[in-house]
């Protein structure tokens, strides 16, 4: 479907043929009746064309290089082929992207098919290229803006799916950052509880002439990504220095810048884009979450310039203020392996906090989930959930795990009837949320095990008979760890069970798994009686097929980590 201002130009072109007494309808009619269409004049003037001069060379190219016919001549003039094709190449393209219309900017940029043509060439002639036009129509990129500079180049080779309705363009920020100052001021960004000193040391990094760019380095879950949202929440309240009042935080979309680059250049241009836009904003922060995706981004095969060495030139120089985050494992082989990119960023290293540390933040969030699932949590549930989710979710950090579970056990509650739905949150039901997450039996996981402990002899004596003295040994080395006693950083116990074939070894163990409510596992080591066979076990050394696949009991107890690990017929395996 034509746009009702790209029909009015079609028929403003026949209107000019006939004018001129022409006996084609030519694509230089097209292009003249164009300069009356609102969507083609915004493209051309974007894309820095002078359209008096455009319109000034198509007059006098209709008087003095095009045909007339006799006057008195009634023949209508016919639509070149070349017109044609023109007309039906930008509806398939639009069908293709999932436009609605077609209007006078996808026209201009389908009018480059016919390369020989005299429209082209007064374009080309103007400095308007395909890809100018490209890049205006996709991503809202004008010429105007890069005065005196370079524009942002790419290959604007089968780009056609980038055309895109007038409405649809936006400016690069728009279109792959969100505004988090914004954000917080509208209160749509959670409070932060504590980092007080990480916060502190981040404005004091901003505020530096050069290499002012804080770099957030800790494991997944610990609160980068809430660091920055809490320097956005400071700044709308107007909580620091003055040469960060009424800074904004542009947070980027990687995924979105990324999204579409199919062709050589086209992160590039949005990318430089992008920090164009920023460097013009005044008193801007760009903030890259999982910054070590830049390292490599955009990059062709055999080429070095990626997104990280676009950003260099404008960290060095202090033009552009940025704000990182990454972990310590793709730090290391990210930024150790670029030198020159890491001097430009200012280490912040955020640790997991505290049991305390948590309940606190915990304490400071809960009216949002309060509020959302429509309970009460209580300060001893609360207080659970930080004690249970440090203590058995051994995969994943404070306080991300400690809010999971609250909002899980939240998001249960909204499952019941509407009749049974508790209004307050227990510590049962932390507890059983716990242990549905670490995927252990939910008597496992109880605030206060003294009673379970205290009869943990008895239960396994009624069990197994014969056995008193080593059941004592057994019950003695658990006491005793679970009082405190033992190293946090070791197992529980480490026993080896030695006697004739069928006392009970294996029984023993099967028994204290079930009464303690872990996981049994049971490997047979007369399997592992190679020298080889280790790395089925514990996974392959570096540098080996299958090293990044792991073991199969480092798998099993990455997996399980609270269980009864029997190594049976361990006199069979290998020394090694």
């Amino acid at each position: 479907m034509l746009t009702r201002e790209l029909q009015q130009s079609m028929g403003t072109a026949v209107d000019e043929a006939v004018r001129h007494r022409h006996e084609f309808v030519t694509l230089e009619h097209l292009l003249f009746a164009l300069l009356e269409d609102p969507a083609a004049q915004e493209v051309l003037v974007n894309c820095g064309a002078d359209l008096e001069e455009l319109s000034r060379a198509l007059a006098e190219y209709f008087e003095k290089s095009l045909e007339k016919v006799p006057e008195g001549a009634k023949a209508m003039p016919e639509l070149t082929s070349t017109f044609q094709s023109t007309i039906s190449y930008a509806v398939l393209q639009a069908e293709g992207s999932g436009q609605s219309a077609v209007d006078g900017g996808n026209i201009l940029a389908s009018m480059y098919q016919a390369e020989q043509s005299y429209a082209v060439y007064l374009l080309l002639q103007q400095g308007v290229k395909r890809i100018d036009i490209l890049n205006y129509l996709s991503h809202g990129i004008s010429k105007l803006d890069y005065v005196g500079e370079p524009m942002p180049q790419g290959d604007d080779e089968d780009d056609e799916d980038f055309l895109v309705n007038p409405a649809e363009r936006k400016k690069p920020l728009e279109s792959f950052t969100v505004e988090l100052v914004a954000k917080a001021a509208a209160g749509e960004i959670d409070p932060i509880v504590g980092r007080m000193a990480e916060i502190e040391r981040t404005i004091q990094v901003l505020c530096r002439r050069k290499k002012n760019n804080p770099l957030y380095v800790g494991e997944p879950g610990v609160g980068k990504t809430a660091l920055a949202e809490g320097l956005a929440l400071k700044i709308s309240e107007g909580n620091v220095p003055d040469v960060l009042i009424g800074a904004k935080v542009f947070a980027l979309d990687m995924g979105a810048v990324l999204a579409g680059t199919r062709y050589r250049g086209d992160f590039e241009q949005r990318f430089k884009a992008i920090i164009h836009d920023i460097k013009q904003e005044e008193n801007a922060i760009l903030f890259i979450d999982e910054i070590h995706t830049i390292v490599g981004a955009g990059a062709v095969s055999g080429g070095s310039m990626d997104a990280s060495n676009i950003l260099k030139p404008a960290l060095a120089a202090g033009d552009l203020r940025c704000i990182g985050s990454t972990t310590h494992a793709e730090y290391k082989a990210a930024f150790d392996r670029d030198r020159a990119l890491a001097r430009r960023f200012q280490r912040i290293d955020i640790g997991e906090p505290t049991i305390d540390e948590t309940y606190l933040i915990l304490q400071g969030l809960k009216k949002f989930y309060e509020k959302h699932h429509e309970v009460r949590y209580g300060d001893d549930a609360l207080r659970s959930a930080s004690e249970l989710a440090g203590k058995y979710i051994n995969d994943r950090f404070l306080p991300d795990k400690a809010i999971d579970v609250i909002d899980e056990v939240g998001a249960s509650i909204k499952l019941m009837p509407a009749s049974r739905r508790p209004k307050r949150v227990s510590v049962q039901m932390v507890e059983n949320t716990i242990a549905r997450m670490a995927k252990i039996p939910p008597k496992t996981v109880v605030a206060n095990e003294k009673e379970r402990l205290k009869s943990l002899r008895e239960d396994i004596k009624k069990s197994i008979f014969g056995q008193d003295e080593a059941i004592d040994r057994i019950v003695d080395a658990i006491q005793i760890s679970r009082a405190g006693l033992g190293a946090a950083t070791k197992p529980i116990g480490s026993f080896l069970f030695s006697g004739p074939t069928g006392v009970g070894k294996t029984e023993v163990a099967k028994q204290l798994a079930e009464i303690l409510g872990v996981e049994f596992m049971r490997y047979d080591m007369s399997e592992y009686a190679e020298p080889h066979t280790v790395s089925r076990l514990i996974g392959a050394p570096p540098g080996y097929v299958g090293f990044d696949q792991g073991g199969l009991l480092t798998e099993a107890i990455m997996r399980t980590p609270h269980a009864v690990l029997v190594l049976d017929e361990i006199e069979k395996a290998h020394p090694n």
